[in-house]
């Protein structure tokens, strides 16, 4: 019996194979993966310096025994190569490895934007523990760091590595945080809370070229001025990782296209996780990883299943201001309206029939998502 081939060790790929274990011992699995496959929770990489966590003591389990628990058979180091539909197998680094379904758990790259100057090739980005080790590294001698990228991710960094006692940077084109997320009224709030961190934040410009100085880096903006650091960190977004779907002539756009039902343009293939876009969706976030991640178990497993993703906030780290927002969907027709302010907003996006299709709480209105997840139109 050909094995389930999943294709990834991030959460996605460890979620669907746990879900699938619980409903199902016996369907032989095997998971590749182009690193150690040591399970970890990215999450976590963006908030770990204030607490002065290694690489190592973020590991959750060690690739081995998760292999061992769920009973799958681990190829790691592995890079996979190619796809060949027509046989139903994988061209990798340890040889060919023959499938009866394929999971693509495949993750997403982070977007560099090319700069110029002689060092723009020396700006780090986190996208997994070894990332993460080297900007430990790196940050050994460093005292001022710039963030490119003012969204989830960078104020995250930012709020952790000013409360870590670093000197913080955070340049973006927007014109305030977080603005792929939420209203300006909201994004604004947290201006503040970051100040008082000590961070500067330059919003509306970005940086154009990186050069090495004697000591660390000059920075030239778009608005024409220059700052310094030691260190530049990347934080301006991921791309999902589509190239060997698209090689293998699966259907593809932001990410590897899939239905419902997680699979794509080929029955025997399924994708979830942040190389998926799910039903024009694409949904980098935990929560509706691991939803999907329940359905997909359930069709692997011969039952009949598609994934729905019920009100799904997504809790931003910046303890500095805590912020809770429920995205709303990029063609979805309304306004935000303001609902309460104080220390922080209370905000909701109501379409013409006023049914709120999305919300942002900020500061003392945070701890406030589940009652407001209820209020969501369909809920």
């Amino acid at each position: 019996m050909k094995p389930i081939v999943v294709v990834g060790s991030g959460l996605a790929a460890y979620a669907v194979i746990r879900e699938l274990r619980k409903l199902n011992r016996d369907i032989p699995v095997t998971l590749v993966s182009r690193d150690n496959a040591d399970s970890y929770s990215k999450p976590t990489l963006s908030n770990a310096f204030a607490q002065k966590k290694e690489a190592g003591s973020l590991v959750l389990a060690p690739a081995a025994d998760m292999a061992q628990q769920l009973g799958f058979t681990l190829l790691a180091n592995t890079k996979v190569r190619a796809i060949d539909r027509a046989n139903k197998q994988l061209d990798t680094t340890s040889g060919t490895v023959e499938y009866d379904k394929l999971v693509l758990a495949l993750g997403a790259d982070p977007i560099r934007i090319p700069l110029k100057g002689d060092a723009g090739n020396e700006v780090l980005s986190v996208n997994d523990l070894e990332d993460y080790a080297k900007l430990r590294d790196a940050l050994g001698a460093a005292k001022s760091i710039v963030i490119m990228g003012g969204g989830l991710i960078g104020c995250e960094f930012a709020n952790d590595l000013a409360a870590a006692g670093y000197a913080v940077s955070v340049v973006d084109p927007s014109p305030y945080p977080l603005a792929s997320l939420m209203p300006e009224q909201a994004g604004k709030q947290l201006l503040a809370p970051l100040a008082k961190l000590g961070v500067a934040c330059r919003f509306g410009t970005a940086v154009q070229s990186m050069d090495a100085i004697a000591q660390g880096y000059a920075l030239t903006l778009t608005d024409a001025s220059t700052i310094y650091a030691d260190l530049v960190l990347s934080a301006i977004g991921l791309r999902p990782r589509i190239q060997l779907a698209n090689e293998a002539g699966l259907s593809v756009n932001r990410g590897i296209v899939v239905s419902g039902q997680l699979r794509t343009n080929d029955e025997s293939i399924f994708a979830l996780g942040d190389c998926a876009e799910i039903e024009g969706k694409v949904l980098p976030f935990v929560l509706p990883i691991m939803h999907a991640a329940r359905a997909l178990a359930k069709i692997l497993n011969g039952e009949d299943a598609k994934v729905e993703f019920p009100a799904m906030p997504v809790v931003v780290k910046t303890p500095a201001h805590p912020i809770a927002v429920s995205p709303v969907a990029r063609d979805a027709v309304g306004t935000w309206q303001t609902l309460a302010s104080g220390d922080g907003v209370k905000m909701g996006f109501f379409d013409s029939a006023n049914n709120m299709l999305g919300f942002v709480l900020t500061g003392e209105y945070a701890g406030e998502r589940n009652e407001m997840s209820k209020k969501l139109a369909g809920t």
